[in-house]
């Protein structure tokens, strides 16, 4: 009797946890832009083999570029089965000539345009960027501080 195989799980959205702590992020300023991937970089992320932890956005020539994400892309090599490769080039976004200016406007001010979320569920993958300020240390020590408070209060009202 032949077993079933168990279906793959991949993850619908990949995250970018880091960026909302190092950055102030405004939540209504979001803009869901599209990624122009090659084959292997589209498999690494549908397989949710891909980090947006350290990577930014610029604006080079009118266009947008997502710089120092990383793509763990397979090798199709002999005597290698499953061997892969880190990919960190700069991917072209796709978005809207008005919206590409609204950003660089914004970034003249001091902003950085940060990436949040790349999103694979559909036919085209997307990646989610918004505009955020950058966190100096005390911040950053200030929402460990908070985080910890609202996790002891939590387990105190667990055990009571």
């Amino acid at each position: 009797m032949a077993t079933k195989k168990k279906p793959i799980k991949r993850p619908s959205a990949i995250v970018n946890k880091r960026a909302t702590f190092d950055y102030a992020i405004a939540s209504n300023e979001e803009l869901v832009v599209g990624i122009a991937l090659t084959g292997p970089e589209t498999r690494a992320a549908r397989d949710g083999h891909i980090q947006l932890k350290g990577s930014f956005v610029t604006v080079r020539v009118g266009e947008l570029w997502l710089n120092n994400a990383s793509f763990s892309l397979k090798i199709n090599e002999k005597n290698k089965p499953g061997a892969r490769t880190i990919d960190t080039a700069p991917r072209k976004l796709l978005a809207k000539r008005k919206q590409i200016d609204e950003l660089y406007a914004r970034k003249q001010t001091g902003m950085t345009i940060v990436p949040l979320r790349l999103l694979t569920k559909g036919r085209y993958i997307k990646v989610v960027i918004a505009l955020g300020k950058g966190k100096k240390n005390y911040d950053k020590r200030e929402t460990l501080k908070r985080r910890d408070q609202e996790r002891e209060a939590s387990r105190a009202m667990k055990n009571v």
